[in-house]
């Protein structure tokens, strides 16, 4: 057999073989879809708790991508999600005005805590007000690590020093940082500085060194989290059924309780709220 003939003869088996495998029952793939989510829901463990919970009752995987909040919304923009779970209201809420995603949900809540050094060198620890701790922290140049990174809590920081007259700028004092919660977290404790986060977060968070909340209970540190479909009719690859599963799963009696169950040292990270109007 001419040694052409031969190649192609065995190049035509070979394609049927692979063609023959992939068709085969037992190798067919888990479906599976992208969600686009904020580090907060990562990084507290959140996900690692509800995810096998909706994997086992939808046979559907769930693959996050856990950016900073402003991150996530972009990567959504691009098509490259399924899902947008994120916690920036405002930024949501444009996210579907402007057709990227089909509706917005409110999923659960927690809230932003004020985080500084046991030794509390602004003076800050036990107030209410975190607008009065801030404009503190700036007249007394206490270290002070943000995140920098767009994130919903990075938007929420600095809509809090808007709020307290504060334009601060990295450099001296004030170190935007570019980085995750965790990161943040741990470049606080090397600093001795002071830092918002999340409560999800801190919660979770192993290393503490000499840090603790020194301003918590202020309304205005309320956290709320929503959940929605990228646009298939903006982008037909988009898993629209898969998707919604997910959607309307986190907004269900068994998402929400999942939420719910998921605690540290018997305190829950999470509050769902996914029937409440306004949310």
């Amino acid at each position: 057999m001419p040694s052409l003939f031969r190649r192609t003869v065995l190049t035509a088996f070979a394609a049927v073989a692979v063609v023959g495998l992939s068709a085969a029952p037992g190798l067919a793939q888990t479906p599976f879809i992208t969600v686009a989510s904020t580090t907060s829901t990562e990084d507290s463990g959140l996900f690692k708790h509800i995810l096998p919970i909706f994997t086992a009752k939808t046979g559907i995987e769930v693959r996050v991508v856990a950016k900073g909040t402003g991150q996530a919304i972009d990567q959504a923009k691009r098509g490259d999600a399924d899902v947008l779970f994120v916690h920036h209201k405002p930024s949501e809420e444009k996210f579907v005005a402007e057709g990227f995603g089909v509706e917005r949900f409110p999923v659960m809540y927690n809230d932003f805590v004020l985080i500084g050094p046991k030794s509390d060198p602004a003076g800050v620890k036990g107030g209410k007000d975190i607008n009065a701790a801030l404009k503190t922290i700036a007249e007394k140049q206490a270290p002070f690590a943000s995140r920098g990174d767009d994130s919903g809590t990075n938007k929420t920081e600095l809509g809090l020093w808007k709020a307290a007259g504060v334009e601060p700028k990295s450099g001296g004092w004030y170190k935007a940082l570019g980085q995750g919660m965790g990161p943040t977290l741990n470049t606080a404790a090397a600093m001795n500085a002071y830092t918002l986060a999340d409560r999800g977060t801190w919660l979770s968070f192993k290393n503490r060194g000499d840090l603790e909340v020194v301003v918590e209970g202020d309304k205005r540190l309320f956290n709320q989290y929503g959940v929605m479909l990228v646009n298939p009719a903006k982008f037909a690859h988009v898993k629209k059924a898969e998707g919604q599963a997910f959607v309307d799963w986190l907004r269900s009696p068994d998402g929400q309780g999942a939420i719910a169950g998921y605690k540290i040292g018997g305190e829950p990270l999470f509050f769902p709220n996914a029937g409440e109007p306004g949310a």
